[in-house]
Formats: structure tokens, C-alpha cells, sequence
């Protein structure tokens, strides 16, 4: 793995930014793409990629300074904008997305429902690209496997910094590897009849579900309630309130299909 691809004098380009940035690009692309095809929409992708992406960053590290890291941040503030660093929550980009959205179709007049099941899948295959960008960058690592397999990071990553030469769990690449998972399942399921509400409402489960188990292996955060930590907390409540709207859109008469 590689944190810097080259350097442009003394500033690095680094590899976090780079796959982020194609995560993005590609997140988009696909969300055009469905958007199309489903004949609604599609004019709108590029400018709600844009603002649900800068919105998603700027909450994604929101979100891990104050619920995740708040006791290092609390005496390290100027290290706030250090993103390079590592510590961007996916949870904190995905609500400041949503947010975003929201506000958007609010005002653009768009069925909100609608289009967040059009762009759900586009969504988690954005997360599983993005996941690479931590593994390039060693941040969003594993526990100690406590024997000699797993993956062994750079001495210049968070990871190495915080266990030292110590094999680790690939905690960020399976993660990868089950959103793209999931992006397949909605896909599927788009293709079935559904009630409006409800492509968005199973990926909030699904991920959320993935997350809360892989917490399990994850080293980066710390114990908070229940033997839980707390992107396991958060991960519950998602899993509870997707449960209960899926089920809800479900009694509701207006379905889709493909």
C-alpha cells in the first residue's frame, strides 16, 4: 500500500484523496446511469452528487471528531481539518447526505422517496471504492489478529502508530467487499416490485447490519456502552428504524417495478 502517489514539489498527492475522489466520480456516474434508465430524474445527478459529496465529507469528519474521537479533539483542535490523517465516519457522511438531498429535492419539487431508491445502489458502491482509499491510507484498520495472518501496515499509518508491527484484521476490506455485495442485492431487488421507500430503506439495513458486526474486528474505536462501541449503537438504531419504515412502505399501495 501507498499513502503518497507522487509528490508535486514538497506537496504529496496522496493516495486517500485520489481513490476518494474517484469514489465520488464513479458513485455519481452510476447514479446517473440508473437515473436514466429509470426515465426520471437524471438531469439533476450531477449537481446532487456534488453538494451530497461535499455535504458527505465535511460531515463524515464532523461526525468522527465529535461521536467517535471527541477526547483527543477536544485538545488537539487545530488537528480538526487534518484529514489526511484519517478519522472520516461514514455514518456522518451518509446523514449529512441524506440531509442534503433533502434539502435539494425539497426544493427542486422531487418525490425525495424516489429518487434516494435510484441512487441507493449508486451509494454503497461509492462506500465499497471509498474503503480502499482507507486501506491505502491505513486508517478504518482492524484488531490484532493475535497470530501471524493479517495485514501489516506501513510504519507512517495510524494503524502502525497505534499497534505497531502487529497483523491486523482487514476489517476495511471486507467491509469493501460486502458493499459490493449489498450494491448487487439492490440491484435485484429494483428489478422486483417494490413499494416506494423501500430500495433505500433495505440498504440502510444491510449496511448498517455489515457495520455492526464487522465493529467486531475493527481497532480504531473505542469500547462506549453495552460492550458495544458506538458506531454499533448508531448501526442498531439504523437497523431498527429501516426495519420499521421497510415495513411500513410496504403496506403503503403505490409499489414500483422495474
Amino acid at each position: 500500500m501507498h499513502q503518497y502517489l507522487f509528490f508535486i514539489g514538497d506537496f504529496p498527492i496522496r493516495a486517500y484523496g485520489m481513490v476518494l475522489m474517484l469514489s465520488i466520480v464513479l458513485a455519481t456516474g452510476v447514479a446517473y446511469f440508473l437515473a436514466k434508465q429509470d426515465g426520471r430524474y437524471h438531469q439533476h445527478i450531477p449537481d446532487l452528487g456534488l453538494y451530497c459529496a461535499i455535504a458527505g465529507l465535511v460531515g463524515a469528519r464532523l461526525w468522527d471528531v465529535f461521536f467517535f474521537d471527541w477526547h483527543y479533539y477536544q485538545h488537539h483542535l487545530t488537528e480538526i481539518p487534518y484529514v489526511w490523517q484519517g478519522g472520516m465516519a461514514i455514518q456522518g457522511g451518509i446523514v449529512f447526505g441524506i440531509i442534503t438531498g433533502w434539502l435539494y429535492t425539497r426544493y427542486h419539487k422531487i418525490d425525495t422517496l424516489a429518487l434516494a431508491d435510484i441512487v441507493a445502489p449508486a451509494i454503497i458502491l461509492g462506500q465499497a471504492i471509498g474503503r480502499n482509499a482507507n486501506l491505502l491510507n491505513g486508517d478504518a484498520f482492524g484488531a490484532p489478529t493475535g497470530g501471524s495472518f493479517g495485514i501489516l501496515y506501513p510504519s507512517t499509518t495510524l494503524a502502525y502508530q497505534t499497534y505497531g508491527a502487529v497483523p491486523l484484521w482487514p476489517a476495511e476490506v471486507w467491509e469493501g467487499q460486502l458493499d459490493v455485495i449489498i450494491f448487487a442485492i439492490l440491484l435485484l431487488f429494483r428489478t422486483t416490485k417494490h413499494a416506494r421507500g423501500q430500495v433505500i430503506a433495505l440498504y440502510a439495513i444491510l449496511y448498517s447490519l455489515a457495520r455492526f458486526f464487522l465493529e467486531f474486528l475493527r481497532g480504531d474505536y473505542e469500547i462506549l456502552l453495552w460492550g458495544l462501541k458506538s458506531a454499533q449503537l448508531t448501526s442498531l438504531a439504523v437497523i431498527i428504524i429501516g426495519i420499521i419504515c421497510f415495513v411500513w412502505f410496504g403496506k403503503r399501495k403505490q409499489t414500483t417495478s422495474a
